[in-house]
């Protein structure tokens, strides 16, 4: 059977119109800026709107989804008779996961019919983005629930992710570097390359010295990890600083000619709040992922 529904949330970071186009239904995250609430729409103009203000100084924080949203949200997708797939982000990086969790028990008592299947992706942003983009591949050319989730599972850990940040204020503020930290580096002009491990873990690759040798450094490491691209596609997800992302897509498919497409995305809000302007990420199915 393939008539199953494959869901997810907004911080898949994949635009509005994919989600629209494929019918995914999405679950969505909310944000404040300056104290005003936000929902995560995933539409560009909301993203590019969410980076001008935090560029003018506007402070941005995020909320966890609790576990009756999530039950609301599972139950609606229950009642449609389909067995069901989710999908969020790791459980190391978001604490929804667990409220997902809680949400999910009750389902699996509520319908003892039906399957749903609640998936640690042990991804991020786009990272998830590009599992949910295979996996609604898989359905669309016929596989069936069982299949689309066995190779999800088998998969997953092959989709790599690099961050690179331009300001370390922000991860300062989120706890992921110290104050101390924080000064000296925008001191020295310190730019961290950051992966996500297979623990699902946003761990610190390197520190160097500018913007442009972080971008190198992430190209250096996809020629270790990406040495069957063809046909595959990169996702290059930005916030506000295009013009990397277009030096990135030109690195990339000069590195890796066979690539089947190099998209670029804006960044979704509840990443890049953690994170600010200027982050560049860079996702695709490689070998296994760095460590």
């Amino acid at each position: 059977m393939t008539d199953y529904i494959i869901a997810t949330a907004s911080t898949a970071d994949l635009p509005a119109e994919y989600f629209k186009e494929h019918d995914i239904p999405l679950i969505s995250y909310t944000y404040t800026v300056d104290n005003k609430l936000y929902v995560d729409d995933c539409r560009e103009e909301t993203r590019a709107a969410t980076y001008t203000a935090m560029r003018k100084g506007a402070m941005a924080s995020t909320s966890m989804i609790n576990s009756y949203a999530y039950h609301e949200f599972f139950k609606k997708l229950m009642d449609t008779g389909k067995d069901v797939i989710f999908l969020d982000m790791t459980r190391q990086i978001s604490h929804s996961f667990i409220s997902a969790g809680k949400a999910a028990d009750q389902i699996h008592k509520e319908y003892p019919n039906q399957r749903f299947y609640l998936m640690d992706t042990l991804c991020v942003s786009g990272g998830l983005g590009m599992l949910v983009y295979y996996m609604v591949k898989l359905r669309e050319a016929g596989r069936s629930f069982d299949e689309t989730i066995k190779w999800a599972e088998a998969n997953k850990l092959k989709i790599a992710h690099w961050f690179t940040v331009d300001n370390l204020n922000y991860l300062k503020r989120g706890g992921r570097v110290s104050n101390a930290a924080a000064l000296v580096g925008s001191l020295l002009s310190i730019k961290p390359v950051l992966y996500v491990s297979d623990e699902g873990k946003l761990v610190v690759a390197s520190k160097v010295r500018s913007r442009k040798t972080a971008l190198l450094y992430i190209i250096a490491r996809m020629k270790e990890d990406f040495t069957e691209p063809d046909g595959k596609e990169v996702f290059i997800l930005h916030a506000d600083c295009m013009r990397d992302a277009e030096f990135m897509r030109k690195k990339v498919l000069e590195a890796f000619p066979t690539v089947s497409k190099v998209t670029i995305m804006s960044l979704g809000a509840v990443i890049g709040a953690h994170c600010g302007p200027g982050l560049l990420t860079i996702f695709y199915l490689g070998n296994k992922r760095y460590s």
